[in-house]
């Protein structure tokens, strides 16, 4: 009772809350973020009555679950970008840029704060230093993908976005792996190139070869059925199921089999999306039956932040320089490698302000870190700036997002027409409900 219970307050919470924030025209993504840190431990949970808020860390821990399932269709959406007629005219592009964004957002958190570090050694050691540089080129999949479904974001700058923000979570996966290695082997001062070389690129080809598998067979049963319904049942129990098996975790000798459920579900949209020719009409309906889980999904995120992290002023500079850098990194990374693939004006101008938002893979990183035996007390640091730098990314990250995106023209404006025709049918429902 008490998890259905959390459920329902979260949802109503986050539906709410966008009606609070219609008059500021606020992307929804916010509205959710701030409902869930008001319904949150620090806020009205806080009051410890049931049925309020989430009274403390571990009740919005065990919603964990709803947060694995929504980043598993948020990346199945994703997936479906990768079209092979798409990207033949935005793959080269996105590649580079990719590829290019992600290395100097890590290139300068990594100088920055390594110039902090030789201010204030004790803060913050050169460990620490390196793996906050890796985490920094993680983007948040679904909170671009959230503004660009609200606004119905269509045009050459978005069609751009959504491959970049798939290709840099596996960047960042590969970079935060080897800096991460690096880290642990200053300290240990034991040289491990298991760790560091072979575990991440066994990650990224497990993942892929899973999410092809799972691509290619869900084709096949979907022959089975002639009903959309059945069809549509069938591509969500099995975005379920590749979650499930994401969830792997093994070893074999000294290496480490794992998985990552967003490469995983990425690769089974693109898969699905290519070889199944009903895909587009069933994504449609997918993204449609998903709407109150993503939903669900940030309210929750927005409970996660924890806001005694602004208690240390220490972690609240280091995590301000974070911040500023990594939007440097992001902004002029993108700006640099769009010029140089010969990209329009407006993607140069505005691409990189759609890569700021950071969420989910940014805060399993930092999990990563924290929960490792060679790391020590120096983990909590790193979890506690990623969680403070989060916290500013998620909930101003949206707006900057629709912004740039209304900028480059690819978030239109209501016709006129189309406002009146709504404004007119509110007056109806209106006098029919005084009548």
């Amino acid at each position: 009772m008490s998890t259905l219970l959390s459920v329902s307050i979260a949802l109503l919470a986050g539906l709410l809350m966008t009606r609070a924030f219609k008059p500021l025209k606020l992307p929804s993504v916010t509205a959710y973020l701030i409902a869930g840190i008001l319904i949150g431990p620090y806020c009205l949970g806080n009051l410890g009555i049931e049925g309020l808020g989430f009274s403390s860390s571990e009740a919005v821990a065990a919603l964990a679950l709803v947060s694995e399932v929504a980043l598993g269709f948020i990346a199945f959406s994703i997936g479906s970008e990768f079209r092979l007629e798409e990207l033949k005219k935005t793959g080269k592009q996105a590649t580079v840029i990719g590829i290019f964004q992600a290395l100097v957002a890590t290139l300068f958190v990594d100088v920055a704060l390594y110039f902090i570090h030789i201010a204030m050694p004790d803060k913050l050691t050169l460990p620490q230093t390196l793996v906050l540089g890796a985490i920094a080129t993680a983007t948040a999949p679904a909170a671009t993908l959230m503004v660009v479904r609200q606004y119905k974001a269509d045009g050459p700058l978005t069609k751009l976005l959504l491959p970049i923000v798939a290709l840099d979570d596996a960047v960042g996966l590969i970079v935060f792996a080897v800096s991460f290695g690096i880290a642990k082997t200053m300290i240990s001062g034991n040289l491990d190139m298991v760790s560091i070389i072979v575990n991440p690129i066994v990650e990224i080809g497990c993942s892929l070869l899973l999410g092809a598998v799972m691509g290619w067979v869900l084709t096949q049963l979907e022959k089975m059925f002639n009903s959309n319904t059945n069809r549509l049942n069938m591509t969500i129990a099995f975005v379920f199921l590749t979650v499930a098996l994401s969830m792997l975790d093994f070893h074999i000798g000294t290496v480490h089999i794992s998985f990552s459920s967003l490469l995983v579900c990425m690769m089974l949209g693109t898969i699905f999306c290519n070889i199944c020719p009903l895909s587009h009409d069933l994504m449609n309906m997918s993204d449609k039956w998903t709407s109150p889980l993503l939903a669900l999904f940030f309210v929750i995120s927005g409970a996660e932040l924890e806001l005694n992290v602004f208690a240390d002023m220490a972690i609240v500079f280091i995590g301000v320089t974070y911040i500023i850098f990594r939007s440097l990194g992001k902004y002029f990374g993108a700006f640099g490698s769009a010029k140089m693939v010969k990209c329009s004006p407006s993607i140069c101008k505005y691409l990189g302000i759609t890569l700021l938002p950071q969420a989910g893979v940014a805060l399993g990183m930092c999990a990563i870190a924290a929960a490792s035996p060679e790391m020590g007390s120096q983990g909590a640091l790193i979890r506690n700036i990623t969680l403070f730098a989060v916290l500013i990314y998620e909930l101003v990250g949206p707006l900057l997002t629709r912004q740039a995106l209304t900028a480059a023209g690819d978030i239109k404006p209501i016709p006129h027409e189309v406002k009146n025709r709504r404004q007119h049918k509110l007056n109806m429902l209106n006098n029919k409900n005084d009548n």
